[in-house]
């Protein structure tokens, strides 16, 4: 079984910085994509950004330029460095893993950007 847990969040003024970072347990054979999703109130979860296990990324176009995935799978964490941070950045970030036809979830962090 995989387990994720986030930390990192919290809440910053416009333009400021954060930095989250998820841990992972569990084992994993194979490869697999870890993301950063994130849902603000009253709208769906949207992907924000991700990693593959060859270290390609994607981004979401609101956010390309700003934020950077990173993976370390010696410390099987993943993180996601959010930069010129913006009013609608504000939302729960979640962590997620993709194995094959299975995906996982962490409990999710709370982002907040004040203008």
């Amino acid at each position: 079984q995989v387990q994720l847990t986030e930390s990192g969040g919290g809440s910053v003024q416009a333009g400021g910085s954060l930095r989250l970072s998820c841990a992972r347990s569990g084992r994993i054979f194979g490869p697999y994509i870890m993301g950063w999703y994130r849902q603000a109130p009253g709208k769906e979860r949207e992907l924000v950004a991700r990693i593959d296990s060859n270290g390609r990324t994607n981004y979401a176009d609101s956010v390309k330029g700003r934020f950077t995935i990173s993976r370390d799978n010696a410390k099987k964490t993943v993180s996601l460095q959010m930069n010129s941070l913006r009013p609608e950045d504000t939302a729960d970030y979640y962590c997620n893993v993709i194995i094959s036809d299975r995906q996982f979830w962490g409990q999710g962090t709370q982002v907040t950007v004040s203008s």
